[in-house]
């Protein structure tokens, strides 16, 4: 009987006292991991919020107005860059147009020294150096080439290049009296002044 007894006493089941392996952990692990502290709040005055915002509104306005200056100077330096670009693409000729110039002059006094009464060839050679360098003026004017001719107009140095000067009357002192070589101007930069003889 006792033996029945014992027997009615132990479980009928042997999984009836089986723990989930996740409610052991949680049994066993220590109550400070399972309650979580609560965060510490730091306590201000009004007086020392107030200090807090108005730093932090100057920090604000500083870094704004770095951002603006910034941003100016970034635009100032595209402008820059692209003056300077568009300056390249405009002179980027100017070598081989200032190269050209002594053929200009050489046709120019050809057709300076040649006379009127010439042979029907010679006349033609004439109308065929005329017509060339027409052609090559109106290269030139399309690259933004303009010539320099001051005869009788007043000297300027920025323009012009005085050879020597002379006393010539009824002229007035500083006027061109004679042009020994035109000058040339690229987009109104004077690549080759002209060469003049100036009234004293």
């Amino acid at each position: 009987m006792s033996q029945s007894d014992d027997r009615g006493d132990q479980p009928q089941n042997k999984w009836e006292k089986v723990v989930p392996r996740e409610e052991r952990e949680k049994e066993q692990a220590p109550t400070e991991l399972q309650e979580e502290a609560a965060p510490e709040v730091a306590e201000y005055s009004y007086e020392e919020l107030l200090m807090l915002y108005k730093e932090a509104k100057a920090k604000s306005e500083q870094h704004w107005d770095q951002f603006i200056r910034s941003e100016a100077e970034f635009k100032n330096f595209q402008n820059r860059v692209e003056k300077r670009i568009a300056e390249t693409h405009k002179f980027a000729a100017e070598k081989i147009l200032t190269d050209l110039l002594p053929v200009m002059d050489s046709l120019e006094q050809g057709l300076q020294q040649s006379h009127q009464d010439l042979t029907d060839a010679v006349k033609g050679m004439r109308e065929g150096m005329e017509l060339t360098l027409k052609m090559l003026d109106n290269v030139l004017n399309r690259f933004g080439v303009t010539s320099v001719n001051p005869l009788n107009e007043t000297y300027d140095p920025h323009l012009h290049e005085a050879l020597t000067m002379q006393e010539v009357a009824g002229v007035k002192s500083g006027q061109v009296i004679t042009v020994i070589q035109k000058g040339y101007t690229l987009h109104g930069r004077v690549i080759r002044p002209a060469r003049v003889i100036v009234a004293k």
